[in-house]
């Protein structure tokens, strides 16, 4: 379900975050399921629990999960979440798009290599 990169740059509990995020909005994790609990977690990745509960803290703050007391954390039900995804990847699009305008990249170049990427994720 959850595997660590070790040789990314990006700190454990945001590859973390990450991962459950995706997992969420695809519908992978279904609303009220109960998330793994952090020893739990922590064990299976051998981490730190202090990391999962960092990683825990931040999916709680942006609304993607909701705890219990004394049961856990579930995933929350809350439909926006994959708006909100779509909405950030069409923002960093644009700012790329931007970049690749000052870089002076043809659009038909950028355009082609879009659908190259896009292609490429299907296999």
């Amino acid at each position: 379900m959850i595997f660590i990169d070790y040789q990314n740059r990006k700190p454990i509990y945001e590859q973390i975050v990450e991962r459950f995020q995706m997992l969420i909005v695809k519908g992978v994790m279904e609303a009220d399921t109960k998330m793994p609990s952090v020893r739990s977690l922590a064990t299976e990745l051998s981490i730190n629990p202090n990391t999962i509960q960092k990683a825990y803290t931040i999916l709680e703050q942006q609304g993607y999960i909701y705890p219990v007391k004394g049961r856990g954390n579930f995933v929350s039900g809350n439909q926006s979440l994959r708006e909100q995804q779509k909405t950030a990847f069409f923002r960093k699009l644009r700012s790329l798009i931007q970049e690749g305008r000052e870089l002076e990249i043809p659009k038909e170049l950028c355009l082609e290599r879009a659908a190259e990427f896009y292609e490429e994720g299907e296999s």
